[in-house]
């Protein structure tokens, strides 16, 4: 496929991911996807022969996108702080460069044909982060940086209900409101959000 058709293929899934999340994996046609891609149903059907096809592909975009880039962002990045404060700034430009991701993986959450699997699979992403997760405290384990009487497993909950949290919150936040709550959310984590001398 070439270089004007590969961008076509990614207007096609862009618009999928935004019709999924606006109505649902039910109420979205072809029909509405290939309007929202600016496209005729017809040029549409020569890249994708029906809705599951096409819904399939968009997730399968997402889940190779996803966790590589977590994990990319985390390797670049050096002491568990900063390796925690990378987690989250990625999932900021995500939310920016798929900004209906969330509400997508909801909406096929919800309602996708069984045999697609891709609630299972979906599943299988966000096992993987929470690998991502362990990893880093399992570092700060190592170097006996956790707090007294603190797991690695409570660690990671913990950090991992973060990311479920701020899952959720990209659902309804604006662009700028994600990235100040993931600013907040930096400075919680590097112990600096609050002024502790002037609290009690």
């Amino acid at each position: 496929m070439g270089a004007r058709g590969e961008d076509t293929r990614r207007r096609i899934i862009a618009a999928t991911m935004r019709c999924v999340a606006e109505v649902g994996y039910a109420r979205a046609t072809i029909r509405e996807i290939a309007r929202v891609a600016q496209m005729t149903s017809g040029s549409l059907y020569h890249y994708f022969p029906n809705k599951s096809e096409l819904v399939g592909a968009a997730f399968r975009e997402l889940a190779d996108v996803v966790v590589p880039r977590f994990a990319s962002a985390v390797e670049k990045a050096d002491g568990v702080l900063d390796k925690l404060t990378a987690v989250f700034d990625e999932g900021d430009r995500i939310k920016t460069d798929y900004p209906f991701a969330v509400a997508f993986d909801r909406a096929i959450r919800v309602e996708s044909p069984t045999h697609l699997h891709l609630a299972e699979d979906s599943d299988t992403i966000f096992a993987a982060l929470r690998s991502v997760v362990v990893d880093i405290v399992e570092q700060a384990h190592r170097q006996g940086a956790l707090g007294a009487h603190v797991g690695v497993e409570s660690a990671a909950n913990a950090i991992y209900a973060l990311m479920l949290g701020m899952y959720d919150h990209a659902v309804t936040a604006s662009p700028e409101d994600y990235h100040a709550t993931v600013g907040a959310l930096k400075l919680l984590i590097r112990g600096s959000l609050f002024d502790y001398a002037r609290l009690s």
